[in-house]
């Protein structure tokens, strides 16, 4: 037997024992998940799953999804818009960015969602800090350590339901952490080990001209995000048909300080190549009307270049809701640039949880108020 083929079938037996132990019974110590009375509470909807695609270090939202017919997109970013003869128009206000031009069959078929302005009531400047925000799922002044995705976990442990979890691409457990109530028996991830590849690590704040490491990385990061797409795909294929899972799939490189043009257009080819892969394979696989991939990242970017042709860090930003049930289109208001905070942030104008929301509520049919200890209405992103 091959090397290769060993390693992926030892990577499917793990998967599968790791699956059953985590979430055989509803965990201890889960809080209100764990006292929901079942009876009241409308059953987890078997064999839907949930595809979190992280692009790690803050997206730039504004030259994902560009206000092409803002004047103030193009005064604010001399040297790093994106022109308008190139821009994949959507309306006659917004438009993609070039490289994601595979994600153009997606919105054609009427599957991609644009929610723009997506974000945090009160942004902080702190990768860490902001992670933490988006991965515990809670507001800006709360300070939890329990992943929102664990918390939905025990609660379809509760109502005696199979959830598996994966997560590639990062060694993070990000919204798969456990509270300090579990113990590190309870939670397992799962790890393939063809989806690691080699990563040459670059200062998240280097600054100066593009460098060969920095091209060495780009190419060992787009080999490694494959992988993980390549991973997550494998693992679908080990989810008993009636489980219902969550994959989280990480692209790092994202905190763009400076000669941001390239660099971003690469990062977001592998985003849309990803996403276009992942699409026609779960549809060959008969499980694309079952799955919901959406992205988050830490915050957007500053609305103005810096002097190093790239960007700070900044507020909302646009994020991306596929999948087979998605009611395509864009969704939220566009960016207002006359609305800028002091450091050139712009405002979230829909709260980040709302995705979240809309995962647990709306696909999973959970009780989303008792996952993320909050009242947030989900959005109108899937079909009815």
């Amino acid at each position: 037997m091959k090397r290769r083929d060993f390693l992926s079938m030892a990577a499917a037996a793990g998967a599968s024992l790791s699956m059953s132990r985590v979430f055989g019974a509803p965990q201890s110590g889960s809080g209100k998940a764990s006292q929901l009375d079942a009876r009241a509470t409308a059953r987890v909807r078997s064999g839907k799953l949930l595809i979190l695609i992280e692009l790690k270090g803050g997206n730039d939202g504004l030259n994902t999804v560009v206000p092409f017919n803002d004047p103030a997109y193009y005064a604010l970013r001399k040297h790093i818009a994106i022109p308008r003869d190139q821009v994949l128009a959507l309306d006659a206000r917004t438009a993609l960015h070039p490289a994601l031009h595979p994600l153009l069959s997606l919105w054609r078929d009427g599957q991609l969602a644009v929610v723009q302005g997506v974000g945090s009531e009160r942004d902080t400047a702190s990768h860490f800090r902001s992670r933490e925000i988006w991965d515990t799922a809670s507001r800006a002044d709360v300070y939890r350590r329990d992943g929102w995705l664990m918390r939905a976990a025990g609660q379809c442990a509760a109502l005696n339901g199979r959830f598996a979890t994966a997560s590639f691409g990062s060694v993070e457990q990000g919204p798969f952490a456990q509270s300090a109530s579990c113990s590190e028996q309870d939670w397992a991830r799962i790890d393939d080990p063809e989806a690691t590849g080699v990563r040459i690590d670059v200062d998240e704040g280097e600054r100066g001209p593009a460098s060969s490491a920095m091209l060495d990385a780009g190419r060992a990061d787009a080999l490694a995000f494959k992988n993980s797409i390549d991973a997550a795909l494998r693992t679908v294929d080990t989810m008993q048909p009636h489980a219902c899972g969550a994959i989280r799939v990480t692209l790092d490189g994202f905190d763009t300080h400076g000669n941001q043009l390239a660099r971003h257009a690469a990062l977001l080819t592998q985003l849309a190549d990803g996403c276009a892969m992942l699409r026609a394979e779960l549809v060959r696989r008969g499980r694309w009307r079952d799955t919901l991939v959406m992205t988050y990242s830490e915050f957007g970017r500053s609305a103005h270049e810096n002097a190093y042709r790239g960007t700070e860090h900044g507020g909302a930003a646009a994020h991306f809701v596929m999948g087979g049930e998605v009611q395509g289109g864009v969704h939220g208001q566009p960016p207002d640039l006359t609305r800028l905070d002091a450091d050139g942030r712009l405002p979230a104008e829909i709260d980040f949880r709302r995705l979240y929301a809309t995962a647990l509520a709306a696909f999973w049919k959970l009780d989303a108020k008792a996952v993320l200890h909050d009242n947030v209405a989900p959005l109108p992103l899937l079909r009815t």
